[in-house]
């Protein structure tokens, strides 16, 4: 099974994730199959990025995301459907 999830950097109180599509079986920072995003969450505003067409491209092949990727998806969504002003 492949999952969307994320994958934990930076270092010690100060985190930083990227969004990647893995295999279920794998570490949560080792291999990945592709990376679509990242999330800093000590960021204000936008704190995260996320490439929306690849999200998509692995949903539609059968990948689960974690709740919260699932959430910046639901979000990114919103943006891209946003008129642009």
């Amino acid at each position: 099974m492949v999952k969307i999830r994320l994958k934990r950097l930076g270092a010690k109180n100060t985190p930083a994730y990227r969004i990647v599509v893995a295999d279920a079986r794998s570490p949560r920072d080792g291999r990945f199959i592709e990376e679509i995003g990242s999330y800093t969450p000590l960021q204000k505003g936008q704190d995260f990025t996320l490439k929306l067409d690849r999200a998509e491209f692995w949903l539609q092949r059968g990948a689960q995301p974690t709740e919260t990727v699932a959430d910046f998806i639901r979000r990114a969504r919103r943006q891209a459907a946003a008129p642009k002003a």
